[in-house]
């Protein structure tokens, strides 16, 4: 979420659809909304497939597996973890791995975790759920790093990163002090280009 992002105020002449729709952008803002989101969507297929009856004229087509009720368990529990994602931002690390390990016990469970369509809703909402991270306000010295230059328009970083690279890039040796880059006098260029051991 982007905390410097202007809030929004409501305004007399403003629908009530406007008002709903940036209620929810806050709202979503706030917490991993499309890692739950992925999880739920993940796990509709990987539930209903098993369960599901493909009708061919008179030909019934039944994909039920005998592990019908461990897809089903599979299904409900990504549904749930997705859910309680929205409502409890702190699980997210816990309902991320348990978000991809219930996709990967999916693909020998549940037709190859709704064929494939399920296991990647859910591996997709697992990697998402570990991945996000609570906004934080900016910090105020942060923003009182930036400082004008006399005479500039605009404002320029503060030095003290500069100063800090001046010896070079960290972890990277430099030439000491008595050391120069470049001699101008060396024993190549010395007596006509004639190098002199000793």
């Amino acid at each position: 979420m982007n905390h410097q992002a202007p809030v929004y105020v409501r305004r007399s002449d403003d629908a009530l659809l406007t008002v709903a729709y940036y209620h929810f952008y806050a709202w979503r803002g706030r917490r991993p909304f499309w890692a739950g989101l992925f999880m739920i969507c993940g796990g509709f297929p990987i539930a209903y497939y098993p369960y599901a009856d493909l009708r061919l004229g008179n030909v019934t087509l039944a994909m039920a597996t005998t592990a019908g009720s461990g897809s089903l368990i599979i299904g409900v529990l990504l549904a749930v973890l997705g859910l309680a994602l929205w409502f409890q931002q702190a699980i997210r690390v816990f309902a991320g791995v348990a978000s991809i390990l219930l996709a990967l016990v999916s693909l020998p469970v549940s037709n190859l975790g709704g064929f494939f369509v399920g296991f990647a809703f859910a591996m997709v909402g697992g990697a998402l759920a570990l991945s996000w991270v609570p906004g934080k306000p900016a910090d105020p010295a942060e923003a009182t790093a930036m400082t004008m230059a006399p005479g500039a328009t605009e404002p320029v970083a503060d030095m003290r990163k500069a100063d800090a690279m001046a010896g070079g890039v960290q972890g990277v040796p430099a030439p000491r002090d008595s050391e120069t880059a470049h001699a101008s006098e060396t024993t190549a260029h010395a007596d006509g280009g004639r190098n002199s051991a000793g």
